[in-house]
């Protein structure tokens, strides 16, 4: 018979004995801290469906960055919003752009911190599609020399890491040949791999302005009913010379999440997406949930499912709730 000399509950007495017996651990260095940058200068707009996260210019977005280093968080990825939008999207590689000139900055002000840079055309193209269109239907291959182009732009301008996001067949291997034969072969693709078509990216595409202006995404993104797709998604870009692989929404796709851990040996990441902070920051200013609470649990649950690394928007709460500041 176990009980009582069984009992569980002796483990769970105290902080101190919870804490030592605690089987994931969280930190502010498990944390990249999603950024959007836009021209202009003394810019700070904060976004409506997304409180507390900014639209801001190269020179006021600095002081964040100042603030994410001090909090111990371990990086940011960075998305830029252009000047100007046309058919192929062509300020996603101009040299001045928000992007490249954000990079720029952080690695000018010798901040500790690693930087990512999201390579995609749909903030960029007046559609808002992430690819070449043509009679209403976005084409993979046209789109793949562009991809490459603006991937080459952010590692001239020192980003660590690229993350394509596009969710076009072939793009890693097109990056990853257009890095190595222009001297940058030591900067890794972090590809989002398995990304669904999801209702929860809706808070992003205002942050970001870069909703389909016809049509939606469910050509190119991948179909919510899938698990097994998405593993052959992973294989097929590791083959391409992806370094690391990413799901994407976190909370909806658990269950992919862990498959992808046990089928692959490099590092995964996870995206907390727009849509599930708001839900959260929504809740929370009604009353309805303790934000503080709900956030660490969903955090620690994308952990627990296997991520090495959570690209979250609660990262600088989340840090000091901890005790980063």
């Amino acid at each position: 018979m176990s009980f009582p000399i069984q009992r569980p509950r002796r483990l769970r007495r105290s902080e101190g004995l919870r804490s030592l017996v605690r089987e994931t651990p969280l930190e502010a260095d498990d944390f990249i801290y999603p950024m959007f940058v836009c021209p202009g200068k003394n810019v700070r707009k904060e976004v409506g469906s997304m409180p507390g996260v900014f639209q801001q210019s190269v020179d006021r977005f600095l002081e964040e960055c100042r603030e994410v280093e001090q909090l111990g968080i371990a990086g940011i990825i960075l998305f830029g919003l252009p000047s100007k939008k046309d058919e192929r999207g062509s300020e996603a590689w101009a040299a001045e752009a928000p992007v490249q000139r954000a990079v720029a900055a952080v690695k000018k002000a010798k901040l500790d911190l690693v930087v990512l840079t999201d390579v995609c055309l749909c903030e960029y193209t007046s559609h808002g599609h992430c690819g070449v269109v043509e009679n209403g239907e976005v084409l993979n291959d046209p789109t793949l020399d562009l991809l490459a182009q603006a991937a080459l732009s952010h590692a001239r301008a020192g980003a660590d890491v690229v993350a394509p996001s596009d969710m076009m067949d072939g793009r890693v291997g097109a990056i990853r040949r257009a890095l190595d034969a222009n001297g940058f072969a030591d900067v890794s693709i972090l590809a989002y791999s398995a990304k669904y078509c999801s209702a929860f990216y809706g808070p992003f595409r205002e942050a970001a302005e870069s909703a389909p202006q016809f049509g939606d995404r469910r050509a190119y993104q991948m179909d919510p009913a899938n698990a097994r797709e998405a593993l052959r998604e992973v294989r097929l870009d590791l083959e391409e010379g992806a370094d690391m692989v990413m799901v994407k929404p976190a909370l909806p796709y658990l269950d992919v999440l862990r498959a992808v851990r046990r089928a692959v040996s490099v590092p995964v990441a996870a995206y907390n997406v727009s849509g599930e902070y708001s839900m959260v920051k929504a809740a929370a200013r009604n009353g309805w949930m303790d934000e503080r609470r709900a956030a660490m649990e969903i955090l620690t649950s994308i952990r627990r499912a296997g991520a090495d690394f959570i690209l979250t928007y609660h990262a600088k709460d989340a840090a000091r709730w901890m005790g980063g500041g």
